[in-house]
């Protein structure tokens, strides 16, 4: 079979395992002509770090000049008669892969970083692997429901306004179609659920369990996420359910940096720039801002992917020292958020409609970075290439 995209809505359905092995390798080509991370950890938890920021961290302080072993955990789908896997189970085998050439360890766990089995994994491999102790936490996990302790149910997240609908634009993958949407303003309970899903406490208990096994290394910082954005964006991420996650993960971080404290470390929340994620297609009414974020980042010399982005958060401002703003943020959103940038975006945003936002936004830029992201749209692969289900199932993370 010959392996081509399907999106349903802004879901991808398919992965190329060439694809996403290539991607991988011209990730490690741009760390490798970057400036050097220095004095960074040797000994790295990534938690959810099979795509996005997780998995671009991963590859920045292993091939970026920190030289870091590291722990990765995911909920990744293989093969099956489904379908041909997830491209983070491929990120997984292929990171690996070009890890152990290098000469560094490179453990995938793969289950549900929310289960005491995982959590045990974990423990496992940080005992076996890097002598029982840890350098380095990134709370990466991206996902819309966690499970409620001791019980069957689950929390779920809603990326909804908060006090007001919101009506605006989203843009859909499948077909490329430019659809108003409006949304209408979450419950208290959503807002209480999303929190519980995406704010600070599971990156909490991760440090606790942490600490409670004696796993924490002398120095050890730890860090999770995050995004504010400008003001054209608060109503439905900053000021809507979203933000108010974010601003629980922020205030965890303060809670988890004194919790470091006594090992000479600390806990930051990272205020990364807008980026095509897998997780940031699918909030409502933010395609149009990224469109014209891109156009004018681009024009300016300033866009950075997510590697690029982990690879100067690694190099410049975590290590050898971490530099925060007043909040204790660690701002990576300081080139979107730059007055020229916004200047420029805050005008061209108004322009865009459902005929046009393909020309003057940046939507090829947009989508190929999505279809990249599952191992599609990359020069050098053979997109012809037939593969049979045994083939892909004989590939293990």
């Amino acid at each position: 079979m010959k392996i081509e995209p399907v999106i349903n809505g802004v879901v991808a359905r398919t992965a190329h395992p060439a694809g996403c092995e290539q991607a991988i390798k011209n990730q490690i080509e741009i760390v490798s002509r970057s400036k050097p991370i220095s004095d960074g950890p040797k000994r790295v938890l990534i938690l959810g770090g099979s795509s996005g920021f997780g998995l671009a961290a991963r590859i920045a302080l292993t091939f970026g000049g920190a030289n870091a072993d590291t722990i990765a955990v995911s909920f990744e789908r293989g093969p099956s008669e489904k379908g041909v896997g997830s491209a983070g189970w491929y990120n997984n085998i292929y990171f690996k892969q070009q890890a152990q050439t290098k000469g560094a360890t490179a453990v995938n766990i793969i289950g549900d970083a929310f289960s005491d089995s995982v959590r045990q994994q974990v423990l496992d491999a940080i005992e076996t692997q890097f002598n029982g102790q840890v350098d380095l936490i990134i709370y990466s996990l991206a996902t819309g429901v966690r499970p409620k302790p001791d019980s069957d149910e689950l929390w779920r997240s809603s990326i909804k306004p908060i006090g007001e609908s919101l009506t605006g634009a989203s843009i859909r993958l499948e077909d490329d179609v430019w659809q108003e949407t409006e949304l209408p303003a979450a419950s208290e309970q959503e807002i209480i659920d999303t929190q519980k899903v995406m704010g600070g406490e599971d990156w909490q208990s991760w440090i606790d369990l942490l600490i409670n096994k004696d796993a924490i290394a002398p120095n050890c910082q730890s860090i999770a996420f995050s995004y504010i954005g400008p003001e054209c964006t608060h109503p439905i991420y900053h000021q809507g359910t979203l933000g108010r996650a974010k601003v629980d993960l922020h205030q965890t971080s303060h809670a988890i940096n004194l919790k470091l404290a006594p090992f000479k470390g600390g806990a930051y929340a990272c205020v990364c720039k807008a980026l095509v994620t897998k997780a940031s297609v699918f909030i409502p009414t933010f395609a149009p801002y990224v469109l014209a974020l891109y156009k004018t980042m681009k024009a300016q010399g300033l866009h950075e992917t997510c590697i690029e982005q982990m690879q100067r958060l690694f190099n410049s401002k975590l290590y050898p020292h971490p530099i925060v703003d007043g909040e204790r943020l660690i701002r990576m959103d300081d080139w979107e958020l730059k007055h020229s940038v916004q200047q420029n975006v805050s005008a061209l945003l108004p322009q865009l409609t459902a005929d046009n936002f393909s020309q003057l936004g940046d939507y090829h830029g947009f989508k190929t970075e999505f279809l990249q992201l599952n191992g599609f749209a990359i020069d050098g692969v053979d997109y012809q290439q037939d593969y049979t289900l045994e083939q892909l199932q004989a590939l293990r993370p």
